[in-house]
């Protein structure tokens, strides 16, 4: 269950360090996740006290014990989110309300206290409002939200921790692949898999990505972008790709994407092209889908076009699949036009160069 907290942040900004000349040169073409603005959230909760001392504070180091529990027994979750730019020079951010119910369902997962959405949501706007400097103006570039909950308790011992800490800091960014909206190359893993039934699937912890890092790093030594992981039981069954989730786009329209079902991460651009696809006129189709149903639909031209998405790939279209010692590629390897509209009516969206008919976005002040 969540907890009342206190939203009234402590406010210790710093005088930046930068000047204004320094800072533009840092975010002009920001490379993903590697430069850090100048303020971070924190606060802390303890049982029997709740949520308590949010702080706004200059970004630093986070002072622990090697005894703290999340460096024994992993009790982490984090979110993504991004604050976009609008053509009125405003900032706003993208259905983050779904963000902080999916941050509650991945603490719950792992026995971790909800952050109340009111706390989660305050956090975020507080950060954006102090490090509005940071937003860059460039096309497709935003300030990347990194919302995280720990176990901050000093003790070694396997049960849930008495003390957390639920911080967020926040970069500069521009697009996750260097390729921008190129096709991706894909390598399917037919031995590592992401999740399993019964298992953490369906949270965002990291443990979840540093079990999937062996398959990444294999698949970027043979020239791919990004893995795709199958179900653990069969090992048939497209699941997701490495963190993002996939959709297959049939010659009559149709869009397939695997169903969620505990082992795949419910992602917020995932449920928004669902709904601009349908809003399009497009049939949506949650149903398991196998590799070799992706071969042969890919081989008779059934299969149009496949594409991933997420929040920092946003929609990128799948042009190379590569298993088992073959390859074959899906429209020619080049992207499609479902793919590029669900894009551009996404973005259009998040930027604010079209009405959001949808109450998908939120203005921060």
């Amino acid at each position: 269950m969540t907890t009342a907290a206190q939203t009234d942040f402590e406010r210790n900004l710093l005088e930046s360090r930068l000047s204004d000349t320094e800072r533009e040169s840092r975010v002009a073409a920001p490379v993903f996740g590697t430069v850090f603005t100048e303020h971070m959230v924190t606060v802390r909760f303890t049982e029997g006290r709740g949520w308590h001392s949010p702080r706004v504070e200059p970004f630093g180091p986070i002072p622990m014990s090697p005894a703290t529990a999340v460096l024994h027994y992993g009790q982490e979750i984090f979110e993504g989110l991004k604050v976009y730019r609008t053509p009125d020079g405003a900032m706003q951010l993208f259905r983050p309300e779904m963000n902080a119910r999916r941050f509650r369902a991945s603490a719950r997962r792992l026995a971790m206290p909800e952050v109340p959405d009111e706390l989660f949501l305050a956090a975020l706007e507080e950060l954006a409002g102090a490090d509005r400097k940071w937003l860059p103006g460039g096309p497709g570039t935003s300030l990347y939200l990194r919302p995280f909950l720990i176990a901050s308790e000093e003790f070694i011992g396997v049960r849930p921790a008495a003390e957390y800490l639920f911080g967020v800091i926040a970069c500069p960014v521009g697009a996750a692949f260097p390729g921008g909206t190129s096709p991706l190359t894909v390598l399917v893993s037919d031995d590592y898999t992401r999740a399993a039934p019964g298992g953490t699937g369906e949270a965002k912890c990291g443990g979840n990505y540093a079990a999937s890092m062996p398959a990444q790093a294999r698949a970027a030594a043979v020239g791919c972008d990004q893995v795709v992981f199958l179900d653990a039981a069969e090992h048939r069954y497209v699941e997701e790709l490495g963190g993002m989730n996939v959709f297959f786009v049939f010659d009559d329209g149709t869009l397939v994407t695997p169903p969620l079902g505990g082992t795949i991460l419910p992602g917020i651009t995932r449920d928004s092209v669902m709904t601009l696809a349908a809003a399009a006129g497009h049939r949506l189709v949650e149903r398991p889908y196998t590799m070799e149903e992706w071969r042969a639909d890919a081989s008779s031209g059934h299969l149009h076009e496949v594409f991933a998405c997420g929040t920092a790939a946003v929609v990128t279209p799948i042009g190379t699949v590569r298993s088992a010692g073959e390859e074959f590629r899906i429209h020619e390897g080049k992207a499609g036009p479902v793919t590029e509209r669900l894009r551009a009516s996404l973005t259009d969206i998040q930027y604010g160069r079209i009405p959001d008919t949808f109450g998908w976005t939120r203005r921060i002040r």
